[in-house]
């Protein structure tokens, strides 16, 4: 596995690398060790950032990717996902179980928080989808709030709410936020207000 993948972004160069691994990159997944699957997923990730559209084919394959046991693999995955949803949302709907596991499991807050994302942006691209999503999304804001992760969550679900709701998720989401931004301080109350003025427009 090239040590490129390490950084956060990849060049032009690197994406064309990439273009021609994505396969085996992909296969990894299901075949390797814990460790090669980590590696596998790191880069997979990344090359979703960079170009997701290369991993359109591979959409199945990452859904299932999100039942190996460690959180690294599933939370990169999750995170490629996250970019594949503009892409390929019909395939992403599949994940929906994956991304229920990841969201509520105890031992990795960083699992956690790119099942949140995952979730938040499938959920924002219909209204049909707001609806299936919001009652997880809706739940981990209870369950984490004050949790470490939870003001990046509370990044998520600010995008959720600029995406097609519908009227009864924009109603249940701005009563969820309420009390945030009523009695909250500092980036707390400024993102619970951010939340509920887009479900107000």
């Amino acid at each position: 596995m090239s040590g490129k993948a390490q950084g956060t972004t990849l060049s032009a160069d690197e994406i064309a690398e990439y273009e021609k691994k994505v396969e085996g990159l992909v296969e990894v997944l299901s075949s390797g060790s814990r460790r090669e699957r980590q590696q596998a997923a790191q880069v997979i990730s990344l090359i979703g950032k960079a170009k997701a559209e290369l991993l359109v084919p591979h959409a199945n394959a990452l859904v299932d990717a999100l039942n190996r046991p460690e959180a690294q693999t599933r939370w990169e995955v999750l995170d490629a996902l996250t970019e594949l949803v503009p892409y390929e949302s019909r395939t992403c709907d599949k994940a929906l179980v994956g991304a229920e596991t990841a969201l509520f499991d105890e031992d990795s807050g960083p699992l956690r928080l790119a099942a949140m994302r995952f979730l938040c942006r499938l959920g924002a691209t219909t209204e049909n989808r707001s609806e299936k999503t919001w009652p997880l999304i809706d739940e981990a804001i209870q369950c984490y709030h004050g949790d470490l992760e939870f003001q990046d969550m509370l990044l998520a679900v600010i995008d959720f709410s600029n995406g097609k709701l519908s009227p009864s998720v924009r109603e249940s989401l701005a009563a969820r936020m309420k009390f945030d931004a009523a009695n909250s301080k500092g980036s707390l109350k400024k993102r619970a207000a951010q939340i509920i003025e887009n479900v107000s427009r």
